[in-house]
């Protein structure tokens, strides 16, 4: 596991209620994440970048997690955390950007903070599967459906990720 870097960039993933003023926000600290890995007993790296629901990311964002990741070793594996509204997109210009890495995206429909089961089965799951990949490439692991990014879609119907078979 000390060979994969996360880059955590906001999203549902990271949501958490703040009583304050009564909304959702994004945790820009990880927090989630941390909560999850801690109790696997290993150390993980992490970046946090951009903090931010992906409906509200925009080019200056994608360019901002590009270079963060052109500026990783070559070869690295690299997890990212991202909203599921826009992670094709996101995950589209890194595959344009034909990197030599590892990269797989991943997120949740329910905040951690609400309900942590989907978002640490998704985080479980990109991190076993980005160990088993090979290839530099970038992939999507979310509800149970792991491969390229663009053979893995959100069902907005059915608000789950699913394989694309067209």
């Amino acid at each position: 596991m000390n060979n994969i870097l996360c880059i955590n960039t906001g999203g549902t993933f990271n949501k958490y209620y703040n009583p304050s003023n009564g909304l959702l926000e994004v945790d820009k600290t990880s927090r989630a994440i941390k909560s999850i890995t801690k109790k696997w007993l290993c150390e993980i790296d992490i970046i946090d970048i951009i903090g931010k629901d992906s409906l509200e990311f925009d080019d200056i964002d994608r360019t901002l997690l590009l270079e963060t990741i052109r500026s990783q070793p070559d070869l690295a594996k690299i997890i990212v955390i991202h909203g599921t509204d826009t992670m094709h997109l996101s995950a589209e210009v890194l595959a344009k950007a034909s990197l030599p890495h590892t990269i797989v995206f991943t997120g949740a429909m329910v905040p951690f903070s609400i309900d942590p089961v989907e978002a640490a089965a998704n985080f479980a799951s990109a991190a076993g599967y980005i160990s088993s990949l090979e290839n530099p490439g970038v992939y999507i692991a979310m509800n149970g459906c792991f491969g390229n990014y663009k053979n893995i879609i959100k069902d907005r119907i059915n608000n789950k990720f699913i394989y694309n078979i067209n």
